[in-house]
């Protein structure tokens, strides 16, 4: 299993609107430069975030890219599963069908319980701890 780039990405640009969410709207070219992600990979992950109901864009002098809801209302697991689909290590997880022994497999057990972890911290992570916990990196 692996968080796949557009994810990252789009976090990272998500933390970022976060932390200057008094500033927004916020140009694509700012955030490009200060993420170090090329413009055109940000352009491309405009469109299932507005999609998703987590940003807007604002065209014309003053525009740029903003948060539709409050950081703390947007957590990582709503935007992995938007960008990514379901996060589990092994597909039999999200659908027990596609193995015979699914029902009788000890190993599988370990994925789902792995899964419930990982599900418990996405669900937990909200854009404003995020950004909360960076600008504290920020200032050590």
């Amino acid at each position: 299993m692996k968080i796949s780039t557009r994810s990252r990405y789009a976090l990272r640009m998500l933390v970022d609107l976060t932390i200057h969410y008094e500033d927004q709207p916020i140009t694509l070219k700012e955030i490009s430069q200060r993420q170090e992600i090329s413009l055109y990979y940000l352009q491309h992950l405009i469109t299932p975030l507005i999609n998703g109901g987590i940003i807007l864009t604002a065209r014309g002098t003053g525009g740029g890219v903003s948060l539709f809801r409050s950081p703390d209302d947007v957590y990582l697991s709503e935007v992995l599963r938007l960008l990514d689909g379901p996060i589990a290590p092994t597909d039999c997880v999200i659908n027990p069908e596609i193995c015979h022994r699914s029902t009788t497999c000890v190993i599988r057990n370990v994925w789902c319980d792995m899964k419930a972890a990982i599900d418990r911290i996405l669900e937990a992570t909200n854009l404003q701890e995020l950004a909360r916990q960076q600008r504290e990196l920020n200032q050590s």
